[in-house]
């Protein structure tokens, strides 16, 4: 296939004859492959539920760890993922990291099926998952390069929202697969649990492997590195100078960090609270990754700051009530009150991504999209480990959520005195272009 030899989406007559095409190609080879990274990162937050019920004795701190040490991992990676694709190439980098994510899958099918595998071994695999969290850093700066500046929300909401669905994917697949020995041939015996049912937990990470293996090819042979796209790190680092750029982080910490934090804990949390409804655990993921690609189309059309204005004050209100009916044990009013929180955090992840290039030069704001979801990933590292705190001195998670509640206020004070009183103050009116 013959390699791109220019790119200007912004010219409109080369974005209808030749870009468009070109752009279309790349983001969906970069959905599965980003959707395959969110599995791998996020298989913890399933696989941890049952690890006791086959044998192994860890204690409920140990069990949270293993479904966060992921995120710490991937966070930190996304510092190095997220200039990655200035230095390497695109295309070249998605072929690495995305085969990259063979190592994990293969690691955790072998060792999920002895219980004598010690606690360092399972905490280094969990740690070698956030090779996947890496991923989205470099993924949504190389994408963002692709579209012009009227369609990037949209497309980076696209990439994103489908690619967190892997979340939600993992979530639900994982109790269906773990049922089955179809697998056993290949995958090995199952585990008996004391009420007498086999699980088969390698087919968790297992079944994986052969996907992983398909679209690494893929993004070989489909994928493009543009030209005029590549920048040395120190060229790429001057973001960390630019006052938006932290502001930014912020307020993608607040909403993605929420959503990807959640869903790392929501299993967790579940089996805690209300154990006979933890198969619903991945409704959560699946309703933010659902809901940010409209957090993205939605702030194109509309102006992003007034997007995340309205999502931080739904995350406020979703947050106090989660905090109310699990007072009361009202299963039904917990459920929907975390799913207006999922969806909130989803939208504003949409929202909050669609306002950086309007703020950044076009050659900053792929590094920045990179930075700010760096950060925001150590949510899916914090949350589940505020949520063991609270639980472990205070018996319940409540306490973690006023924490949650103070950021979020905090971060409607920002958004509004830095992007939305230009505008009068008013929400319902879009937001200037800032100067980074």
């Amino acid at each position: 296939m013959a390699r791109i030899q220019q790119w200007k989406p912004e010219d409109p007559e080369f974005w209808e004859k030749e870009g468009r095409r070109h752009a279309k190609r790349n983001l969906w080879i970069s959905v599965p492959s980003l959707m395959l990274a969110f599995i791998v990162w996020q298989i913890w937050s399933v696989v941890a539920v049952r690890l006791n019920d086959i044998g192994f004795n860890f204690t409920p701190d140990q069990l949270f760890t293993l479904a966060a040490i992921p995120g710490l991992v991937g966070a930190t990676l996304r510092f190095v993922y997220t200039f990655a694709v200035g230095k390497f190439g695109g295309r070249n980098w998605t072929v690495v990291s995305t085969g990259a994510l063979a190592i994990p899958a293969v690691g955790i099918g072998f060792a999920v099926q002895n219980p004598d595998t010690p606690y360092s071994v399972m905490f280094t695999l969990a740690a070698l998952c956030g090779l996947g969290g890496g991923n989205f850093s470099s993924s949504l700066a190389n994408i963002s390069f692709f579209f012009p500046k009227k369609e990037k929300g949209t497309a980076l909401g696209i990439n994103g929202g489908l690619g967190n669905m892997g979340v939600s994917v993992v979530q639900f697949v994982t109790p269906l697969i773990i049922t089955t020995g179809t697998f056993a041939a290949l995958a090995g015996d199952g585990q008996l649990l004391k009420n007498g049912q086999q699980l088969w937990l390698q087919n968790a990470a297992f079944i994986w492997v052969l996907p992983i293996a398909i679209l690494t090819v893929a993004a070989w042979f489909g994928m493009d590195n543009l030209p005029g796209t590549k920048q040395s790190v120190a060229e790429q680092f001057v973001i960390v100078k630019r006052k938006h750029t932290w502001i930014m982080t912020w307020l993608y910490v607040a909403t993605f960090g929420s959503f990807i934090g959640y869903s790392a804990a929501f299993p967790l949390l579940l089996k805690s609270q209300f154990p006979q409804y933890v198969s619903l655990a991945f409704l959560g993921a699946f309703v933010a990754a659902a809901a940010r690609p409209f957090g993205g189309w939605i702030s194109d059309k509309f102006g992003g700051a007034r997007v995340t204005s309205l999502v931080l004050i739904t995350m406020t209100i979703g947050a106090v009530m989660v905090i109310y009916f699990m007072g009361r044990h009202e299963f039904g009013g917990f459920l929907a009150a975390f799913l207006v929180l999922f969806f909130a955090a989803g939208t504003g992840s949409g929202s909050t991504f669609q306002m950086i290039p309007g703020i950044f030069p076009v050659k900053e704001a792929a590094p920045v999209l990179g930075f700010t979801a760096a950060f925001a990933a150590y949510g899916s590292f914090f949350i589940p480990k505020l949520f063991g705190w609270s639980t472990a001195n205070f018996g319940s998670p409540v306490a973690a959520f006023y924490i949650f509640i103070g950021f979020y206020v905090v971060s409607i004070a920002l958004n509004w005195y830095f992007y939305q009183r230009t505008a009068g103050g008013s929400l319902f009116a879009p937001a200037k272009k800032r100067a980074a």
